[in-house]
């Protein structure tokens, strides 16, 4: 099982250490809710090193993003990202990712989930076929998540690079907490607003970025997180979790992921998506929230009033923002309409559920 840089740290401070994605990571310190509250009101930390970073380089780095990705990465200039997936040839989904824009046409930086890392680099490198310049630097990179209202302001005393103003899927590089070539980007998986702080671990960069950010949010209650939190402030924002509500048999349309699928350029299996697009799918991921008693997981199968099997929960929790338990489902199309009722089979027994708008808030 492998470390991160900061490991010793999480260990030191007591979290809860479980193995993640082939990583000994923390799922909690102190305890979800109050960790969840703390990113929702204030700011925290979540290290997130174990995700994957690949740089393509070259002229035809673009072209090659372009054929294997579905957003269109051709709209990206210098120091803007976006989300995108890597569609497989059935329509499904290999990951879903972010793309960097570091120089125009020539640098960009895909980062990836960390349990597809290989899977990921395997599928791109078998479409290159104009030898685009790869490297897989996820070893060497670290990556802080700070999270949370008031995550920019905190950071922003440890740089001169305008990060308090920022806009939502933008980023800058430059000298923060006295390191240099760090890439600061204002996205995240908490919908809490904050910055991802990417670098490379030598010369101590680890230990000094990581004793600078709670020197200054410290006493102001900034306070590490655990991944169990990261999946409930996910959650309630209706993003989506690679390997839970998208994945190798899951389409984009089907997955509400059409906004970030475009049918101007030619893409992995663009006919099939496209057909999805115009033809609709025979189900689609809605969210749900309990009405009686009970949490929805993973797995979980969905019936209707007359006991018939509609669907099955991909992600489920208990929201501690909203006080309810609320979770994402495929169902299949009669049944997406907001107010329907439903039955989450729970130690086979059905408990009443609605479908609800997303996100939950």
């Amino acid at each position: 099982m492998r470390n991160t840089p900061f490991t010793d740290k999480h260990i030191a401070l007591g979290a809860k250490m479980a193995p993640f994605a082939g990583y000994n990571m923390p799922i909690s310190y102190t305890g979800i809710n109050e960790e969840h509250h703390c990113v929702r009101n204030n700011a925290g930390v979540f290290d997130v090193s174990h995700m994957g970073e690949f740089i393509l380089k070259g002229e035809h780095a673009l072209d090659l993003i372009q054929r294997v990705t579905s957003n269109d990465a051709s709209k990206l200039t210098d120091g803007k990202a976006q989300y995108s997936c890597l569609p497989n040839n059935e329509g499904g989904i290999v990951d879903d990712l972010l793309v960097y824009c570091v120089e125009h046409n020539k640098v960009y930086m895909l980062v990836v989930n960390a349990s597809n890392i290989e899977k990921d680099w395997n599928w791109i490198s078998s479409h290159n076929t104009n030898g685009v310049e790869m490297h897989n630097v996820s070893e060497k990179t670290a990556l802080l998540a700070v999270q949370g209202p008031n995550a920019t302001q905190y950071m922003q005393q440890l740089t001169d690079m305008d990060i308090t103003n920022l806009k939502y899927y933008t980023f800058t590089k430059g000298v923060f907490a006295g390191v240099e070539n760090v890439l600061v980007s204002a996205t995240g998986y908490t919908g809490a607003g904050g910055v991802e702080i990417y670098f490379e671990d030598q010369d101590g960069a680890a230990d000094k970025i990581w004793s600078e950010i709670f020197r200054v949010g410290g006493p102001q209650g900034l306070k590490p997180i655990g991944l169990a939190a990261r999946d409930t402030l996910r959650l309630e924002k209706s993003f989506c979790l690679y390997g839970n509500d998208i994945d190798d048999t899951t389409s984009p349309i089907e997955a509400g992921l059409g906004w970030i699928t475009k049918f101007t350029k030619d893409f992995t299996a663009r006919p099939i998506i496209e057909k999805h697009k115009t033809e609709g799918t025979t189900r689609k991921l809605a969210g749900i929230e309990m009405v009686d008693k009970g949490i929805p997981r993973h797995g979980y199968t969905v019936q209707n009033a007359a006991g018939e099997e509609i669907g099955v929960v991909t992600s489920g929790t208990q929201s501690p923002s909203m006080g309810k338990a609320i979770g994402m489902a495929y169902l299949t199309t009669p049944h997406l309409a907001e107010g329907t009722e439903v039955f989450v089979m729970i130690r086979d027994k059905g408990v009443k559920a609605k479908v609800v708008k997303m996100p939950f808030m």
